[in-house]
């Protein structure tokens, strides 16, 4: 990944963000986006409202999942002729 340094204000600007920032040139041409480093301090503290048991669960209930590719082909094999 290459990395860029900022003048200050514009590092100033970029921080002040608090969701996706779109970049431009002076011509208005898009180079790319931003996203906004978050700050973890918030969910410190937090708990997962869901029991190891159940998460357990539901990740064996994914072993029985099928992709969209496989729905797909069942859904095309009920279609009557």
């Amino acid at each position: 990944m290459s990395k860029i340094i900022l003048d200050s204000v514009t590092a100033s600007i970029l921080q002040s963000q608090t969701g996706r920032v779109e970049l431009c040139d002076d011509s208005g041409r898009t180079l790319g986006y931003f996203t906004p480093r978050q700050d973890r301090s918030l969910y410190e503290g937090v708990e997962i409202p869901i029991s190891e048991e159940e998460l357990r669960r539901r990740e064996q209930d994914m072993k029985n999942s099928y992709t969209t590719a496989e729905v797909l082909e069942y859904l095309k094999n009920l279609e009557t002729p």
